[in-house]
């Protein structure tokens, strides 16, 4: 394993622990093979600027569904929370060319959400747990490749 992926997951790991979303036995929640990253910014902000990273790169964006407004249309109250599903055929093809299952999992899909404690979070899955949940073999350039691509569009979307 790379020195900058141990780095993500120690950095996720430790995220996760300041924020509550470890469980007992020191394992994120329903967190397995997300990396998260703390925001400087609003749900909406953080959004808006990951949108306009993401159409700068020439990404398709599909969707940004707001949990927390589909929440309010039921009557119920939720913390601000979207997800963007957004993709690549010239990215995404070459995936599914090497294990086809990972196409349950494309486009992809950020999640941008408020804590309790009002911190905010961008969360994506994690390149290398698709390639373990697909047993994606002859990929790793793609798998690389896009997993730099995502941290570069969360530190654009998070950063001050």
């Amino acid at each position: 394993m790379k020195i900058e992926q141990q780095l993500i997951q120690l950095c996720t790991a430790a995220v996760l622990a300041v924020t509550g979303l470890v469980g007992a036995s020191g394992l994120a929640v329903a967190q397995e093979g997300m990396v998260v990253v703390e925001s400087a910014h609003s749900v909406p902000d953080t959004m808006d600027k990951l949108s306009a990273v993401l159409e700068s790169k020439g990404m398709n964006i599909f969707l940004r569904h707001d949990h927390a407004a589909g929440a309010a249309n039921a009557g119920m109250e939720l913390r601000p929370t979207e997800v963007l599903v957004f993709g690549n055929p010239k990215v995404g093809t070459p995936l599914m060319q090497c294990a086809q299952s990972v196409a349950i999992d494309l486009p992809q899909k950020v999640l941008i959400w408020e804590a309790e404690d009002g911190k905010v979070y961008l969360a994506y899955n994690d390149p290398m747990y698709l390639k373990e949940r697909h047993a994606i073999e002859g990929c790793d350039p793609v798998l690389e490749k896009v997993s730099g691509a995502l941290g570069n569009f969360a530190k654009a979307a998070t950063a001050e």
